[in-house]
């Protein structure tokens, strides 16, 4: 295996735990990857961008998991796949939102607490949002 490159976690013997990037880290980075390209990127594209020694396999598993997941789209590139970002970053975090918002069933009591504790300033954005004089991207 070339030098640097990342196979599998580290194991720590005297705890029994392996040094394990925070969930959903490899995804941001190759996400923030494709949102910074011109144009779809293949995975060794995706490998040289995040220049941090993963292998390529991890990287198309990445795009692979994300793609299931309707985060990415892909198209044919050679033997292969290219892939871009379905949406822009402030598309994912929303489509997020929804996705939480859809496994409760009492949507009325989540979405009530969720604005409770908005700061003044996002309860004032979201009701210009609401009423239609707020700008889609930004402050009031």
């Amino acid at each position: 295996m070339p030098e640097g490159q990342i196979d599998e976690p580290a194991y720590d013997p005297a705890d029994g735990r392996t040094d394990r990037r925070p969930a959903g880290e490899l995804e941001a980075g190759v996400l923030a990857a494709l949102w910074a390209a011109d144009g779809p990127l293949t995975p060794g594209a995706v490998q040289l961008e995040l220049g941090n020694g993963l292998a390529r396999t991890t990287v198309t598993t990445i795009l692979t998991r994300l793609h299931a997941k309707g985060v990415v789209t892909r198209a044919r590139s050679g033997r292969g796949y290219a892939y871009a970002p379905a949406q822009d970053s402030h598309g994912l975090t929303a489509r997020r939102m929804h996705a939480e918002l859809d496994k409760d069933e009492d949507r009325g009591t989540v979405l009530a607490r969720f604005v409770s504790d908005l700061s003044p300033e996002d309860e004032q954005l979201l009701r210009s949002l609401l009423d239609g004089s707020g700008a889609q991207g930004g402050t009031p």
